[in-house]
């Protein structure tokens, strides 16, 4: 390990010279985060020594801890996931006294040096002091662990880093060496079952041959495969391979292209005995001398007798070859040649190319997947998805950059060259909506039209599942703006689209507003309170009068001396012919003169219990106190129906006079208006 902090005080400057005195930029393969190893999970990867070199400077998730971290004799592996989930995995030193630490980063589209400067990319990591295995397990504690001394006994296991489908790993496995430089290696593993986690690295990709062709010359026969094979596993003397065609073919050698900086290849190059003469070829897989066919760094092997045809055709320009298969909805496409295009007459805003068919398709822009300037695919990128099943063609044409496409051999393939391709499956999300409007409620009824053979609905409002049928009627009184979201499938495509869907709200409600108590002599205002999209009103106000105004006039009630109670009623109706009614009782009073008791007896007997001024309803600003003999307040209140019960503090009062006091305002002419008294209380 490259950190200071791990090592007994005492020896701290001793080893900081030893460092700097060896430290030396890394030059074998595997040593630099460029060159890393690719590695499968289903691998037990043996590293029998570790050259010393290394020293540079890598962040790391400890902070400031004042220890350096720096890859001390480093070795790199890379690796793709291939299902989310936990990973665990083993560094066991072949001597258990050694110290072994490791990192972990994601650089999916990063440069793999980036490793040196940001520490976003950082995964996990442990870094502890003390030697024998180390990885990351179910007995891990934490996603990190930091520089220690040897007697802190940091725990040399992290807990499994989740890792995420479709990215790209780099893990770096640093031997801290504190004076020896002895390097006596380790193995790195990747158990199964729960020691291993719940994430796949490994891919499921077997190797196949994709395309072949000659070089301008005849002389060597370039082989592409699928994915990338390993370079040990390519025979140097060819064997691996055979080809037959028009003449016979011998092949002297093969070399990957590629491994001169790293372990594997994605593209053999096989040298001829003697060129091609015109015609077609078949390269064909076979064991080589060595063994085996060419191999992945899963160990699975190109099958023998797997095979690819091309065309040779000296001094003619590469034509359009073929176009990668379309199944679900896109917006990119992929154009295959069998012979390599140069990438600088590729023009990079598509104009090289025009797209016909049964529904419009743009072109955005263009470009190839370089590798020295030449690019056997190029990668269309479209403006908006294709969505439709159908034959659609592609015609080239001098682009933007003035010409069309020139081959690696410098041959133009002409304009007007045209190769069709065919969609397939590709089903489509968009749906109609159509609302019945209810008085109460309104029914939303979902339509999709089952193209592409879909089989698979799954609806949606506002997130929360409402049917899996392909045209269901939903009812709600939620009205409003709300987002209705469709997922469709078939045997091997899907699709999803949201819509904003405004569910309109035609309810109408019945709502006034009038004092449910009324003096003899008053009259009662009525005020409409009811939803703004009412068009008719119909009141009723029990007195035997009715009124189809929003505003109708005030009303007066008969005097009768004694408590009447009358039911007012408001009907009302909007456009859409949605009604309601709303009721209110109004009581008519006796009097609303206010006087306060001479006398009271507060025996329970119901009559007479309390103190209180009476019939107070057009009182303002009311504060009503009652005091005893002393002059103390006993009792005060602003609520002209709370009432005294001769208590205070729950002790019932003595017999006799006590004084009160009126404040109030009076509603009707605004008057403030005192009055002072004595009552008795009687027992």
């Amino acid at each position: 390990m490259a950190a200071i902090g791990k090592i007994i005080p005492f020896f701290i400057l001793l080893n900081v010279l030893v460092i700097t005195g060896w430290s030396q930029k890394c030059t074998n393969l595997g040593q630099n985060p460029g060159s890393a190893f690719p590695v499968c999970g289903t691998n037990f990867f043996a590293q029998t020594s570790v050259p010393a070199c290394g020293g540079t400077k890598l962040p790391t998730p400890c902070g400031n801890d004042g220890n350096q971290y720096s890859d001390i004799n480093p070795y790199w592996y890379k690796f793709t996931c291939y299902a989310t989930g936990t990973l665990g995995f083993v560094i066991t030193p072949k001597n258990l006294g050694d110290d072994y630490d490791w990192q972990l980063f994601d650089i999916t589209g990063r440069n793999p040096t980036d490793v040196y400067t940001d520490a976003t990319l950082i995964v996990s990591a442990n870094w502890s002091g003390s030697s024998g295995a180390t990885g990351a397990s179910p007995a891990g504690k934490n996603p990190f662990e930091c520089a220690s001394n040897p007697a802190q006994n940091i725990p040399t296991f992290s807990i499994m880093p989740t890792i995420i489908v479709g990215h790209d790993y780099l893990l770096l496995i640093s031997h801290f060496d504190d004076a020896t430089h002895t390097q006596s290696g380790y193995d790195l593993s990747f158990p199964s079952g729960a020691q291993g986690g719940t994430a796949s690295i490994v891919n499921p990709l077997v190797p196949k041959l994709q395309n072949a062709h000659g070089d301008c010359n005849g002389t060597d026969v370039i082989v592409t495969l699928n994915k990338r094979v390993g370079c040990t596993s390519v025979a140097s003397d060819g064997s691996d391979f055979s080809i037959t065609g028009p003449s016979p073919i011998s092949i002297i050698s093969a070399s990957a292209n590629g491994c001169s900086t790293g372990f594997d290849a994605d593209t053999i190059i096989l040298k001829l005995k003697t060129g091609l003469l015109a015609g077609t070829y078949t390269v064909t897989a076979k064991v080589g001398s060595d063994g085996n066919t060419v191999t992945d760094n899963c160990a699975n092997n190109l099958a023998a007798g797997e095979n690819v045809s091309f065309k040779f055709l000296s001094a003619l320009p590469a034509p359009l070859d073929s176009v990668s298969p379309v199944v679900c909805i896109t917006d990119s496409l992929q154009l295959v040649f069998s012979k390599p295009i140069t990438c600088s007459s590729i023009a990079a805003d598509g104009s090289d190319f025009v797209i016909t068919g049964p529904a419009a398709v743009i072109i955005k822009s263009a470009k190839g997947v370089c590798t020295n300037g030449l690019s056997s695919v190029i990668n269309l990128i479209l403006t908006a998805p294709i969505k439709v099943n159908g034959t659609f063609t592609i015609t080239l044409r001098n682009g933007s950059d003035g010409n069309t496409l020139i081959d690696e051999c410098g041959f133009i393939t002409p304009a007007g060259s045209t190769i069709s391709f065919t969609t397939k499956n590709i089903i489509t999300a968009d749906f109609q909506s159509t609302i019945k409007a209810g008085c109460k409620s309104d029914t939303l009824l979902l339509t999709h039209n089952g193209n592409g053979g879909t089989n698979q609905w799954r609806w949606s409002m506002d997130s929360i599942v409402i049917s899996s049928s392909q045209n269901p009627i939903f009812i709600t009184k939620v009205f409003g703006n709300h987002a209705i979201k469709l997922f469709v499938a078939n045997s091997k495509c899907t699709d999803s689209v949201v819509m904003n869907v405004v569910i309109p709200d035609q309810t109408v409600k019945a709502a006034f507003a009038a004092s449910d108590t009324l003096c003899p002599t008053d009259n009662l205002v009525f005020t409409d309170l009811s939803s703004s999209n009412t068009t008719q009103w119909k009141w009723d106000f029990g007195n035997g009068v009715t009124s189809n105004s929003q505003t109708p006039l005030p009303q007066s009630y008969p005097i009768t001396n004694r408590f009447s109670k009358y039911t007012a009623r408001l009907a009302v109706q909007n456009s859409f012919n949605c009604a309601d009614t709303a009721y209110k009782i109004i009581t008519v009073l006796i009097t609303c003169y206010i006087a306060v008791p001479s006398a009271f007896t507060p025996n329970g007997d119901g009559l007479n219990d309390y103190l209180y001024p009476l019939n107070a309803y057009k009182a303002g600003n009311l504060i009503f106190r009652v005091f005893n003999r002393y002059g103390q307040i006993i009792f005060e209140t602003k609520d002209w129906t709370k009432k005294w019960d001769g208590r205070v503090k729950g002790i019932p009062q003595s017999s006799g006079t006590y004084v009160w006091t009126l404040n109030y305002t009076n509603t009707d002419s605004g008057q403030p208006v005192f009055l002072r008294g004595t009552t008795v209380l009687i027992r």
